[in-house]
């Protein structure tokens, strides 16, 4: 038998009866088990279209014998029964039953994505989770439920909007910082990056290291009511030095990394924006015709004649950065327990979910 997690939430019609319903419904299905039901809170909605009415969130832990999608499968089927309609994202609705955790399985495609790909940020998600299933493992860090609840009660968050060169995170972070009312640190020295036709000396990637590290050093490290967002992680100055350094300079500058970063804040959620190779080249495109010095628009992008070349070592880039951020905090203790990816294609739609993201932990 698994053990799954399942959000529920109503913020339209009868919700509090809509909520009994549906885990009604849930009690009578074949090979299902309702072990636990958290008690309902009422939240504000996050994202979506405005003018929505105050959700009623809970959570409740069962144990099947079905499969992850037949479960799946399950939950829309009540949803269906209950008149749940599908006209907008994260708009009004009858009733909403997120599978969020099945045992300990770890799975992405087209029809299923498990753990639930926001739960890890979100305060009205595992408030109630952590009520009825605290111990619950979450696989992708290695951590609890509990963990993650824990992870953004944090009385000053630090969020990292990450990101390859011409993700958009400096634009990103800004936007999402103006809007939380956070305050916004810059990278002011960007990543030395470049597409590998020519070698980045040591003493660049030191200059960024420096300047990366000097706003979040414990002992100058302040708090703030409403947080901080900054548009960098000082590790993936490791990840991206990997193919520019070599032999003894990139193990120390490795080490130097490590030792500093330990002197920093942490970041509380990272926030990874992921592009495809064709945004990527278009970018490159747009910051070249406009000129290096001429526009602060994916200034961190080099001026190259060979965009598809460079949009290529990007999306290398990106991969590697992503294995690392979604590295179990056992192995990588400097990676952060909760990572929600965007896709950055759409910077306007991709500062919106940013900024769902943050205002879902506060």
């Amino acid at each position: 038998m698994a053990r799954c997690l399942i959000g529920c939430g109503s913020n339209l019609g009868q919700r509090r009866e809509q909520l009994d319903r549906a885990l009604e419904l849930l009690r009578f299905m074949p090979g299902v088990a309702v072990q636990a039901v958290s008690r309902y809170r009422e939240t504000r909605p996050i994202g979506g279209p405005a003018g929505q009415s105050a959700f009623l969130n809970g959570a409740c832990l069962i144990e099947t014998d079905l499969p992850a999608r037949d479960v799946l499968e399950m939950l829309t089927a009540v949803e269906n029964t209950l008149h749940r309609e599908r006209n907008d994202r994260w708009g009004a609705r009858t009733i909403d039953l997120d599978l969020l955790l099945y045992d300990d399985l770890v799975v992405e495609t087209s029809d299923l994505t498990v753990p639930h790909p926001r739960m890890a940020t979100r305060r009205f998600v595992l408030e109630p989770a952590a009520e009825i299933a605290a111990d619950l493992p979450y696989p992708p860090a290695a951590c609890t439920v509990g963990d993650l609840l824990e992870n953004i009660q944090t009385s000053h968050p630090l969020v990292a909007v990450v990101g390859a060169p011409g993700s958009g995170a400096p634009e990103v972070a800004a936007a999402v910082a103006d809007a939380v009312m956070a305050r916004a640190i810059h990278a002011e020295v960007p990543l030395p990056w470049t597409d590998g036709a020519d070698p980045t000396p040591l003493e660049r990637w030191r200059r960024a290291l420096e300047a990366w590290v000097e706003p979040l050093a414990d002992d100058r490290w302040r708090d703030e009511r409403h947080g901080t967002i900054v548009d960098y992680w000082c590790d993936a100055l490791t990840v991206a030095s990997d193919s520019h350094l070599e032999g003894d300079d990139r193990s120390r500058f490795h080490a130097e990394v490590d030792a500093a970063a330990a002197r920093t804040a942490p970041p509380t959620v990272a926030i990874l924006l992921v592009a495809d190779a064709a945004t990527f080249a278009d970018r490159i495109t747009f910051r070249t015709r406009r000129g290096g010095g001429h526009s602060d628009v994916f200034r961190d992008l080099p001026c190259t004649t060979s965009p598809d070349a460079a949009a290529a070592a990007l999306m290398r880039l990106q991969e590697r950065l992503e294995r690392r951020l979604r590295c179990p905090s056992n192995r990588c203790p400097r990676a952060p327990k909760a990572v929600v990816t965007i896709d950055a294609r759409d910077l306007a739609r991709a500062t919106g979910e940013a900024t769902a993201a943050v205002e879902a932990m506060l």
